[in-house]
């Protein structure tokens, strides 16, 4: 097993994810099988109850994890199916050291951080970086490994003031001191050190400065770690002077110095890399240079395509973002994402409005009057992306609109029980609304009452078409609360058509207004799903609706929503509605992946 570790320096914030992502997807391009994982030092178990404001959205796994978004760059840029496991943090290694000493694992032994828990952190790397991620059997040849946080920080103390130590994140020491041992324990030629740092240019001068970069590598090698490759992120690209600088006084080879600079889009990043041949510094390190004697070289020519695609489109589609969390977009990275993989394969250029739910309020209209007016304005002209709303504001929403027969709308979270209430209450203002395009997504399906962590109904399921003419089933070829049974036929005599189901019959996943041009609900993710060269069906089904292409998309000839279908499985034959038995639960989790099974 060869190792790849990405840590990062100066300053947080670098895209240390979407380089360990893009070194991926080069080495993955040179025939390698590659898996990751990504380190957190935080004390948190997981990233399930942290708030979007600290760390961006939570991304939720096949298996029910709830990581960091990181993972969710890694599942996307290399087309892999990742485990809670690759998410290491503080709070796990804690916990399973302490799970050991309670049962006598350490035989009365003192527990210290070394060397306990920095073994328990290279024994996890290890398990880890051994079990395949995609679909293949076997172990994968090249594990990809971030360390969150900065090394090369300036600690200051009461006894310290000058901030001549340089070190890390208080919270990273162990990992980094683990880290150091690893690399003497998998030995010369299976581990590779890249370190991603800032190389800034003060506007008073316009010269490249090397010295925070300088400071951070030295802080690095302080502690044990020496890079082999430096990646340096900039505007533009690094002078020639400035890399011959930071060879020069950070050890590290001009050949070995990779320049990240601003790009269009971070589909360029992997091109980048293979551009400035950082496959051959990283190989050489990991003595993977050959495929018998033939060297290795990337083909990318997907991404190229890809890259080249979205920065010559011209025509835009306008999605308003309306949540809750809006002042930081990577609160919803998962959702622009599968948006953003739609609209490129759609042909139209994504553009964002961003609206914060507040602004929305009537409490808004006295305290803000003018931005109450300017979102109600956003939403009446772009398609809308519902994010987060109070449920009865989700339920009342479609009054204000009933004069505007082409507002289309999209929501997400607490909103497939929403519809059905509105349109339970309402008698189906529907009629008003004949014009509108809808897709709903419902996230919370809470199961304690005392905790807040992997409460929920975590994890990819199936779900099975009971209608095969409906638009879900069409664009799904290939791939909190409840809805009560007792209620459904109630629904379905009022319109709506409840096409996807469990394998139960009773837990209601996907539902559809037949008679509208695009009103679909569903109680899944479909957007942890999409892919760059894989967008999500229904995301890509809305962005078709909204750009004017959607029968065209529905058509069987139509080879953008299923080039790949899978097998169709069977309808199991069960009861469909149990109204006298409590519903049987099936594992905690929500449907944070969209699995659809077509029959």
């Amino acid at each position: 097993m060869k190792y790849v570790l990405v840590t990062g320096g100066v300053v947080s914030g670098l895209g240390k994810g979407v380089t360990a992502s893009s070194i991926g997807v080069v080495l993955k391009a040179c025939g390698l099988r590659v898996t990751t994982i990504k380190i957190d030092p935080y004390l948190n178990t997981d990233a399930g109850t942290m708030s979007p404001f600290e760390h961006g959205e939570v991304f939720v796994l096949d298996d029910g994890g709830e990581v960091d978004l990181d993972l969710g760059n890694y599942e996307r840029f290399l087309d892999i199916k990742l485990t809670r496991d690759n998410n290491i943090t503080t709070g796990k290694i804690y916990q399973s050291v302490i799970n050991k000493e309670r049962r006598g694992d350490y035989l009365g032994k003192t527990i210290q951080v070394v060397p306990h828990i920095t073994d328990e952190i290279q024994d996890w790397i290890e398990r880890v970086a051994m079990n395949p991620v995609d679909g293949k059997e076997g172990p994968p040849d090249v594990c990809v490994i971030e360390l969150g946080g900065t090394i090369g920080d300036k600690i200051f103390s009461s006894h310290n003031d000058s901030g001549i130590l340089d070190a890390g994140d208080i919270e990273s020491m162990p990992f980094i001191e683990a880290l150091g041992q690893f690399s003497y324990r998998v030995g010369p030629g299976n581990f590779c050190l890249v370190h991603v740092s800032l190389v800034p240019v003060l506007n008073v001068v316009g010269e490249q400065k090397t010295k925070p970069t300088q400071h951070s590598v030295r802080g690095l090698r302080g502690l044990g770690l020496a890079p082999d490759i430096l990646a340096c992120r900039s505007t533009e690209p690094l002078e020639e002077n400035v890399k011959a600088k930071l060879s020069q006084f950070c050890h590290v080879p001009v050949s070995s110095i990779i320049n990240l600079h601003d790009v269009t889009n971070i589909w360029h990043i992997p091109l980048l890399l293979r551009d400035q041949r950082a496959h051959e510094a990283i190989l050489k390190v990991l003595d993977l240079q050959f495929v018998g004697k033939v060297p290795r070289e990337p083909k990318l020519v997907e991404w190229t395509e890809r890259a080249s695609k979205f920065d010559k489109l011209k025509a835009t589609v306008k999605i308003a973002m309306v949540g809750k969390y809006t002042g930081l977009s990577d609160s919803y990275l998962s959702v622009l994402k599968a948006l953003l993989h739609a609209s490129v394969a759609m042909g139209r250029k994504l553009v964002v409005e961003w609206v914060p739910s507040c602004d929305l309020e009537d409490s808004a209209a006295k305290e803000t009057p003018e931005a109450h007016k300017k979102a109600w304005k956003l939403l009446k002209v772009n398609t809308v992306y519902i994010l987060e709303w109070p449920l009865e504001f989700l339920i009342s929403y479609a009054q204000p609109f009933e004069e505007n027969l082409h507002f289309r709308v999209q929501r997400v979270y607490l909103s497939l029980e929403a519809l059905e209430i509105e349109v339970f209450r309402e008698k189906f203002l529907l009629q008003n609304m004949h014009e509108k395009i809808m897709f709903l997504i419902s996230a919370f399906a809470w199961g304690s009452k005392t905790h807040m962590g992997a409460t929920m109904r975590l994890g990819s399921r199936r779900t099975y078409f009971h209608a095969t003419a409906c638009k879900s089933a069409k664009l799904e070829d290939f791939t909190v609360f409840q809805v009560n049974p007792e209620m459904v036929p109630e629904f379905e005599k009022a319109g709506l058509s409840f096409v996807g189901k469990d394998e139960s019959g009773r837990r209601m996943e996907i539902i559809e207004l037949p008679s509208h041009k695009f009103f679909i609900g569903v109680q899944f993710h479909p957007e942890f799903k999409s892919r760059p060269g894989k967008p999500s069906p229904l995301f890509l089904g809305l962005i078709a609706a909204a750009s004017g292409q959607l029968e065209t998309l529905l058509q069987p000839s139509s080879n953008i929503v299923n080039p790949n279908p899978m097998p169709r499985f069977p309808i199991p034959k069960k009861t469909i509605y149990h109204a006298k038995k409590p519903l049987d639960s099936l594992v905690n989790g929500y449907f944070a992946n969209g699995n659809v099974i077509h029959t």
